[in-house]
């Protein structure tokens, strides 16, 4: 007998794996691991190279820990010739051109119920990990750490529950993570943020706690942060993303904090929503300075104050919403735009505004930015009456609702957000496998 033990692979608890030179009892040579059911090696199955061999291993055991495949997409999964599996990506390894080994595996919108095997660990040649829009439970298993090359990981709309996988924050080369749409839960670790990745998706989750206050070492050109349970300030590392972020998601949270008045310096952001939160405060005059801005959501927060004639007239600025506020002044310009909406506000001589009661009682309060200890973050609405709204105030206003019509169709069964980078597509018939 031979021991055969991948020098990448080290799980957290040891995994041992032993091939049988011989034929084994019953026929069959065995990988063994440290669990009570282990998965067999026909005899007769030969395999090209010692990595296709542990990629059915890997795939096998995945297989075994399917309690549902609807679409019977891993029907074919059976045999020496992993790259014919459905789903499963084959192409030459980095480190050797002439060894053929898996290099992705796409399962999306397959409905397959499930969990995620330990055994996985052992793609490790993978770049890819698509199962968006299934039923996969659980967490990420430790076995991802060995996944050394993996650059995208898709596990959106499914059913993961758990703290948020740290596993992740090791693999090297990971620049998509989507983990939208499932049960996360718990605080986010601050080494995400200082991670080298290009996109985050982590909307629709239960995520609870402050965002960390490093939000702004991220390079990503995207980032969604919406309908969690973020709470508190909006971090003002924020103006550091100015060279790479594009769009950013924050809305649908418990954020409760004044703008950053370095606003100005997200230049290359297109798409800003930070709707349906507690925001107070005016709309920083900087905000006129972000030139590739596009769509702007401010909706359903208690913002005051006259919204900057500079902002309206931003060149490519087409959609622009901020009802349910209390401005008390918009420039004439805002109502050029392809899209907008400004009721529900403070404005004079403005139909369907607040009443002139309810926006005199709010307006009455001071707000002090200082008082959200978000530092450094100077006072963005000062009059003169003595009361003021502080973090630990009451609104006067009934509280925003929590929901929002979507602007593009949800997976099913799950309630989505009108974000701007989409959810993955809803579950469609599987196609014909002859």
């Amino acid at each position: 007998m031979r021991i055969y033990q991948p020098t990448l692979l080290s799980f957290t608890t040891v995994v041992l794996i032993s091939i049988s030179a011989t034929v084994a009892r019953g026929g069959s040579r065995q990988l063994l691991y440290t669990r009570d059911d282990p998965i067999t090696i026909p005899p007769y199955l030969i395999f090209e190279n010692v990595r296709l061999e542990r990629a059915y291993v890997a795939l096998q055991a995945w297989k075994r820990a399917m309690i549902s495949d609807p679409w019977n997409l891993t029907a074919n999964w059976f045999g020496s010739r992993v790259c014919d599996y459905n789903g499963i990506v084959c192409s030459s390894s980095l480190d050797d051109p002439l060894i053929k080994t898996v290099s992705g595996v796409d399962l999306n919108h397959g409905d397959i119920a499930g969990h995620l095997p330990e055994e996985l660990g052992l793609l490790t040649d993978i770049a890819l990990f698509h199962v968006n829009s299934n039923r996969f439970c659980g967490t990420l298993p430790v076995g991802f750490s060995q996944l050394s090359l993996l650059f995208e990981l898709d596990l959106s709309n499914n059913r993961f529950a758990g703290k948020f996988p740290e596993v992740v924050i090791g693999l090297p080369k990971l620049k998509y993570l989507d983990l939208r749409y499932n049960e996360f839960e718990g605080k986010l670790p601050e080494s995400l943020f200082d991670k080298d990745l290009d996109a985050l998706f982590l909307n629709s989750n239960r995520f609870i706690s402050k965002i960390p206050v490093n939000m702004g070492n991220s390079p990503a050109s995207v980032l969604v942060l919406a309908s969690n349970r973020f709470e508190g300030c909006i971090p003002t590392s924020f103006g550091k993303m100015g060279k790479t972020l594009n769009e950013i998601i924050l809305m649908d949270n418990g954020l409760q904090s004044c703008l950053p008045n370095d606003m100005g310096l997200l230049q290359n952001v297109t798409v800003l929503d930070v709707s349906y939160n507690w925001l107070v405060g005016e709309l920083p005059k900087s905000m006129g300075q972000m030139e590739n801005l596009e769509v702007l959501n401010v909706e359903r927060n208690m913002l005051s104050g006259l919204i900057p004639e500079e902002l309206c007239s931003l060149g490519k600025l087409r959609e622009f919403k901020y009802g349910s506020n209390y401005f008390t002044g918009e420039p004439a310009t805002c109502r050029y735009l392809e899209n907008y909406n400004y009721t529900m506000n403070c404005l004079k001589d403005v139909r369907d505004q607040r009443s002139m009661m309810e926006c005199k009682m709010f307006l009455s309060k001071p707000v002090d930015c200082d008082s959200f200890k978000c530092n450094p973050v100077s006072s963005c609405f000062s009059p003169p009456p003595p009361s003021q709204i502080s973090p630990s105030s009451q609104p006067l206003a009934p509280a925003p609702s929590p929901t929002q019509p979507p602007l593009s169709t949800p997976p099913p069964a799950r309630p989505c957000p009108p974000i701007y980078s989409p959810p993955p597509p809803p579950l469609s018939p599987a196609p014909s496998m002859n």
